[in-house]
């Protein structure tokens, strides 16, 4: 169960978004990275009705047979096929794309932040030096502290762990009431997570615009506001169910079923905009970095973000219940706990796009300057070539024949 929860943090955030900042520049981003969703949640919209075809299976087995392990067949043959889909098209990728000569000539031709950042990191092994990427968790600590910028990055990851963390248990407490029988529960989750993907498509299409229209700051802030705003429409739900059950009836449904699909509600919101908006923000705020800082600024989220962002709002959970005797009493506490981690998170979003900013004008000024200096000497070997100006070296300088024109640089 931990291996498969780590496979959202290390395979999908750390190693495919590694890899997509090593071939993307920030303008690239803007304009892919929300596509690089569309695929993954396609196939949540997919895997969610697959889930729910299997237990439908299992539902009709005749009696004395494992349902369990009949699904487990089932699930986990597609677990392992996905596995190895992944593993050849990685290696596809990294043996004949990145090495096609049409890949490189048009990468030579106009040189990326990704690029620039593969060129300085091969100066740099040539020269025994190099980034230092693995780091324990006091050098983490250290490199967050000296670093507005990173601490400012760590804090969105940890905000957003310990939000949905506080939320989801929460949800998932009434969901089990709700849903006693095991075949029930999954059946619903396979829904849940087909909705999920469909939200998220639709807001991964609504990205390219909101990044384009509108840039990387309010793409940043869309997924706080949308967390907080629902997270404590589901709290206050939850709190008040009693006064407003006359209301609830009407509608032909509980407060607690209310509850469950007002949970629902907000966990689609919530993680359809960090799949869509969140997660492309966190990984192109990298790409202006120099290679030190990028992958020391990872390795040090990495490190202590993620985790604390997890286990956070767990601790922060079995504290309460521990003072106050059960989940129920802690509701009002994490409610209120919620909406200052939210406000936190908002600050440091705000705080992050200012930086951001000023970091790609920085490298947009360095690249104006890497391009003068180029076309300086693009221009003193011309003049070498055709005479006007002086010879550099021994032979830098041919006489053409009588009306056949000097070669250009």
């Amino acid at each position: 169960y931990t291996l498969a929860n780590l496979w959202g943090s290390v395979v999908v955030s750390l190693l495919f978004w590694g890899f997509a900042n090593e071939v993307t520049s920030v303008k690239e981003a803007e304009k892919y990275y929300p596509l690089f969703g569309l695929g993954a949640n396609v196939a949540l919209i997919f895997s969610g009705q697959y889930v729910r075809f299997v237990s439908e299976v299992r539902r009709n087995l005749p009696a004395g047979v494992d349902g369990w392990a009949h699904s487990l067949k089932y699930l986990m043959a597609a677990v392992g096929i996905g596995g190895a889909v992944i593993a050849a098209l990685y290696r596809y990728m990294t043996k004949v794309v990145l090495n096609d000569p049409e890949v490189i000539a048009a990468a030579e031709g106009s040189e990326t932040a990704a690029m620039k950042k593969k060129r300085k990191k091969n100066a740099a092994a040539k020269n025994g030096g190099g980034a230092q990427t693995k780091m324990g968790i006091g050098e983490s600590a250290k490199y967050l502290a000296s670093s507005a910028y990173i601490r400012n990055l760590a804090m969105l990851v940890i905000a957003y762990g310990m939000s949905i963390n506080i939320v989801e248990v929460t949800w998932k407490s009434r969901l089990r009431a709700a849903f006693p029988d095991p075949n029930d529960y999954s059946q619903f989750m396979g829904n849940f997570s087909s909705a999920t993907g469909t939200f998220t498509f639709m807001m991964m299409l609504a990205g390219r615009f909101i990044f384009q229209k509108f840039g990387w700051g309010a793409a940043a802030m869309v997924t706080p506001v949308v967390l907080g705003i629902t997270g404590l429409v589901f709290f206050g739900l939850t709190l008040f169910g009693a006064q407003v059950a006359p209301v609830i009836s009407a509608l032909g449904t509980t407060p607690l079923m209310m509850a469950v699909l007002v949970g629902a509600a907000q966990n689609v919101a919530s993680k359809g905009s960090k799949y869509a908006l969140f997660d492309p923000c966190k990984e192109m705020a990298y790409i202006p970095l120099d290679d030190e800082q990028r992958l020391k600024g990872k390795a040090a989220v990495d490190v202590i973000g993620n985790p604390l962002g997890k286990s956070g709002g767990s601790f922060i959970q079995q504290v309460l219940i521990f003072s106050l005797g059960s989940l129920a009493a802690s509701t009002p506490y994490l409610a209120a706990i919620l909406g200052l981690i939210t406000f936190m998170w908002i600050l440091a979003a705000r705080s992050l796009s200012v930086q951001f900013k000023e970091k790609q004008a920085a490298n947009a000024r360095e690249n104006e300057m890497d391009a003068a200096s180029l076309g300086e000497d693009s221009s003193s070997n011309s003049s070498s070539r055709d005479g006007s100006g002086p010879v550099s070296s021994p032979g830098a300088f041919r006489p053409q024949p009588t009306g056949q024109p000097a070669a250009s640089a």
